[in-house]
């Protein structure tokens, strides 16, 4: 049991006068103790640490018929399309690559406020102005390569959200004229 000791009681040394001792006076710190460990379990049990934080991404369902497949066609003036190559370099090119929106051809960028995020974010806004809707924004089509790393696929999810892209989408599939970009990429 734990005390608290407040003085010894008696008079000074080498007084005349002879008092009686005094008991010391104690006291009990046990509840105490009791009432800390009962209060640090309370905080614990009901603090809400903090969630992490996602991106929310929309997958398509898993079809087993590959014959009702359609392909999706995409306004050009709307449609930026980023391949990633290896080594964090990628390209990029706005409209469709055989015949690419002015402005648009296909360039070399980086990863960043000074690269890639400023073309985009130039198309964020001129794309719905050219289309004269404003319901009609850019779409961008991200290609990521084998030899991409996963780091550069978040770097470009990371780039949509903070460039507000309202459409954007995965795509694994790579043209044999879109691989000859990749090539001359990562030589």
């Amino acid at each position: 049991m734990a005390e608290l000791n407040t003085g010894d009681g008696g008079g000074k040394k080498g007084s005349k006068k002879v008092r009686s001792k005094k008991s010391n006076s104690k006291v009990d710190l046990t509840a105490m103790v009791d009432l800390a460990f009962l209060l640090i379990t309370f905080f614990m049990l009901t603090t809400s640490l903090s969630k992490p934080q996602s991106m929310d991404l929309g997958l398509p369902d898993k079809e087993e018929d590959k014959t009702k497949e359609k392909p999706i066609k995409v306004d050009q003036v709307r449609t930026l399309t980023i391949i990633m190559g290896k080594d964090n370099k990628l390209k990029w090119f706005h409209g469709l690559l055989e015949a690419p929106e002015p402005g648009g051809s296909p360039t070399d960028a980086t990863y960043g406020k000074n690269g890639i995020r400023k073309e985009i974010l130039k198309r964020v806004t001129s794309i719905p102005q050219a289309t004269g809707d404003k319901d009609k924004g850019m779409i961008v089509i991200i290609k990521p390569t084998k030899l991409s790393t996963y780091r550069n696929l978040v770097d470009i999810l990371d780039e949509m959200a903070i460039c507000d892209v309202p459409t954007y989408a995965i795509v694994n599939d790579i043209t044999p004229e879109e691989q000859k970009l990749v090539d001359e990429m990562n030589k």
